[in-house]
């Protein structure tokens, strides 16, 4: 059971890896080239409903030919090594020709665009031509691009943040208005004990998994 004293006795261990980790993620959205930052777009659809560890071998798999494929293909290389080829290879190829069509698959300028950060992620969200993301994979997405101030509210933070007392259920959020009401609540938590909310979000993901991932 997760309590605050055992947070704070906990994660000055694991902060120097964590801080590290974001600073990884920063990197992206400074640096990296923009096929870097849609194979972090398809590897949050990939994850959504799985694991991050069989969106990073999903990926792994189709990486080599994300730009090009067609569904058949994606699908095709996805069968035998992830959950859901049919689903997935649908709404990556649809979203690729979408972005591709109305920003030629240049992110980087589409993403620096929004001023407001909750826009930025309503626009990954909400948008009915990027499939397969919704408010946690589009959170996920951002952060792993180098964007802070989005919780990635999975069912492994969603627990910490019951055991925490921060939320009445561990149930996820269906709405917007709800995600962003947990969120807030998170947001208020970390400041009022002097902890970085972004460190928080991996730190509790990696109590409960035991990896700093992404």
């Amino acid at each position: 059971m997760l309590t605050v004293r055992s947070i704070r006795e906990t994660l000055p261990q694991k902060a120097p890896e964590i801080r590290h980790k974001l600073k990884e993620f920063e990197n992206i959205i400074k640096n990296a080239s923009e096929e870097v930052i849609f194979e972090e777009l398809v590897f949050c659809i990939f994850t959504a409903g799985t694991s991050a560890r069989m969106g990073l071998s999903a990926l792994s798999t189709v990486r080599s030919i994300l730009r090009s494929a067609s569904e058949d293909e994606l699908r095709a290389k996805l069968r035998g090594v992830y959950r859901f080829p049919n689903v997935r290879s649908k709404h990556v190829i649809h979203t690729r020709n979408y972005l591709a069509r109305e920003y030629g698959l240049k992110l980087r300028p589409l993403l620096l665009s929004f001023k407001d950060p909750v826009e930025r992620r309503d626009f990954f969200a909400l948008n009915k031509d990027i499939k397969g993301l919704g408010f946690k994979e589009a959170s996920h997405f951002l952060r792993n691009i180098g964007f802070r101030g989005y919780a990635i509210l999975d069912k492994h933070i969603l627990q910490c943040l019951f055991e925490l007392g921060i939320t009445e259920s561990s149930r996820a959020p269906h709405s917007r208005s709800r995600y962003i009401e947990i969120e807030n609540k998170f947001k208020k938590f970390s400041e009022r004990n002097g902890f970085d909310f972004d460190e928080m979000d991996l730190f509790l993901w990696s109590e409960k998994t035991g990896e700093i991932l992404k």
